[in-house]
Parts: C-alpha cells; sequence; structure tokens
C-alpha cells in the first residue's frame, strides 16, 4: 500500500468521538485536532454548524477511509423551535420576520409534527452547503441571490415535543427530540413548522446526540480532549477504525494470509465467519466484510464472492505487524 511520507506524522489510527461546543465550526475541530495529534489525515462523520453542538465523529490516520461506511448513519438532535418569527438563515443567526398569526398553543403545535413523520419532501435551507449551479447555496443567499433549491426525500423516525417553554409569550419555545435520515435538516423542520402553523419558527439551539453509534454520553469534550493530547494520551481516547460497524459481518482470517490481504491480493475465505448474518450466506456473497487478523486488527475492508475474500481498503503493511 506504499510507505508512508516523511511527514505524515505519528502514526495513528482510529476514531475520536468528540462533544462539539457551539462556537467553532466542525472544520475548527478538525484542525485543532491534527495541530494537537501531529497527524495530517484527519476528518468528520457529519458537519455541525457553528452555532450546533453535540456529536462529531473525527476519523484519524487511516480511520478516515472508514467514513465512506458512516454516510448514512441516522442522526439524533435535542432542537430549541421558536414560534412567533422566521429567519432568514432558518436558525437564531438570521434576520428575524415577525410572524402573521399569533404565536400557538402546545396542543397546536403537537399536532402540527404529525405532518414531519416518516418519509417527507424537504427543501434545504437557502444558507445550506447544497450545491447549486457549481456554487453553494448559502454564498448565493449571502449574494442577495434566492437559491433554486429541490426538495430532497428524507425520513424522520421519530419526532417528539418534550418541553414547552412560554417564559415569553410572543416567542414560545419548543423543545423536540428528532431522530432522522442522514442529510436531514433541523432548520427545516423548524421553518417548515412555522409556515404550516402560519406564524413562523425558527431554530434557537441544536444539540446532535448521536451519529449513528455514537452518542453523547460517551463523547469527549474539546477542553478533555486538549488535556489528555497534551499529556500524550490520545490512544485512550480512541475507538478502533471499525467502531460502530457491528452491523457488518466479520471474517477473522489465519496469520497465514495476513501478508497476502496487506498486498490486497484475493485470498479464500479460511477463518472464523461471524456477525448479524448467516455465515453460509457470507461465505456465498457479501456486500463487505470486516477483515480481522488473529489478533483482532482491523486488516482490510472487502467485499466476498463464492468464498474468495477481494479486498477493498487494506489498513495493515506488508511486512509490518502493526497498523499502519
Amino acid at each position: 500500500m506504499g510507505r508512508r511520507r516523511r511527514d505524515d506524522g505519528p502514526r495513528v489510527d482510529g476514531i475520536l468521538v468528540v462533544s462539539k461546543p457551539a462556537g467553532p465550526t466542525s472544520h475548527d475541530i478538525i484542525d485543532t485536532v491534527r495541530r494537537l495529534t501531529g497527524v495530517r489525515r484527519v476528518g468528520h462523520g457529519g458537519t455541525l454548524d457553528p452555532f450546533a453542538m453535540g456529536v462529531l465523529p473525527v476519523f484519524i490516520g487511516r480511520a478516515t477511509r472508514m467514513v465512506d461506511y458512516h454516510r448514512r448513519d441516522s442522526k439524533a438532535y435535542r432542537a430549541s423551535v421558536v414560534f412567533g418569527a422566521s429567519s432568514t438563515t432558518d436558525d437564531i443567526d438570521g434576520e428575524m420576520i415577525p410572524g402573521e398569526a399569533p404565536p400557538p398553543e402546545r396542543g397546536a403545535v403537537e399536532e402540527a409534527l404529525g405532518a414531519f413523520r416518516g418519509a417527507i419532501e424537504q427543501v434545504p435551507p437557502d444558507h445550506s452547503a447544497v450545491h447549486v449551479g457549481g456554487k453553494r447555496a448559502y454564498e448565493l443567499a449571502r449574494g442577495g441571490e434566492k437559491p433554486e433549491l429541490q426538495a430532497r426525500a428524507v425520513t424522520i423516525h421519530a419526532l417528539e415535543l418534550t418541553e414547552w417553554d412560554t417564559a415569553d409569550p410572543e416567542r414560545p419555545l419548543a423543545v423536540i427530540d428528532v431522530h432522522c435520515s442522514a442529510g436531514t435538516y433541523v432548520r427545516s423542520i423548524a421553518r417548515d413548522l412555522g409556515q404550516q402553523l402560519g406564524c413562523g419558527a425558527y431554530l434557537g439551539a441544536l444539540t446532535r446526540t448521536a451519529s449513528g453509534p455514537f452518542e453523547l454520553a460517551s463523547a469527549h469534550s474539546l477542553e478533555h480532549v486538549r488535556s489528555e493530547l497534551a499529556d500524550g494520551n490520545l490512544e485512550s481516547l480512541l475507538l478502533s477504525p471499525d467502531a460502530g460497524l457491528d452491523h457488518i459481518p466479520m471474517v477473522r482470517i489465519p496469520d497465514s494470509d495476513r501478508e497476502a490481504i496487506a498486498r490486497g491480493q484475493i485470498i479464500r475465505v479460511r477463518g472464523e465467519v461471524s456477525g448479524p448474518v448467516d455465515p453460509a450466506a457470507v461465505l456465498e456473497k457479501a456486500d463487505v466484510v470486516r477483515v480481522l487478523d488473529g489478533r483482532g486488527t482491523l486488516a482490510a475492508m472487502a467485499h466476498v464472492s463464492r468464498g474468495r475474500l477481494y479486498p477493498d481498503k487494506v489498513f495493515i503493511t506488508p511486512g509490518d505487524l502493526t497498523t499502519a
């Protein structure tokens, strides 16, 4: 798979689940991890807006090649929706426009939420990163243009109102829990909810509580990450590169096949097969499997056809008994 360049930094592979604070961008978090670890290859598993908080999976080293397997992960959020006005950005950072109808009662909001559950069509916010004619929608919106955005299909698995705050009767606030498919804009839910009720609404706060298998309860604060990295404790924070992929079958190969896999060669499945599916079915054909060596180290991601492993992404180096 090629020799590491001298400027690649230390050899570190794994997933760091960060609890992003409000303020920095997702890219700011990546830059911070890159600077503190000295590792150049760092990516994240789904952008959070600067004002948003919560789970941000950070993929380090060769684990960046695992992002593809998490792109369709569902997400969970806790959102504060403010009624009585709309926003040019559909969130608290935009210019506010007073609503035409009076603010709603809690019962009206709970009833309106029913239209947003299940499979729905949703138009992304004007201030989003969606490409329109070669530009980002937010670039057009900031330039005074109205982006022509197409509705897209998303799925809202669960949507519940958990708190209702009328401390400001002109701007009542609903806290809602959302479990949704990848690609869903919670800002759009707030915007559309306000339009349906006629009073306007915008997103006042947002916390991502889960990104696929990664949950807020086990995420590390940025302060804790800085402290641990300063003490050289990066490894204690990292999950394995295949963390959260328990739904993908696993093939444990014998040591005699390790070199062949490291070179990207096709091999017969001769080791233990396990996972959430029938092993016999995996041996016949599997879209993707995790390949582990005898020590439990992730060696490759591969697909199976007629009892043979075809490596797609290799994570070990020939002649090296450590991860690369």
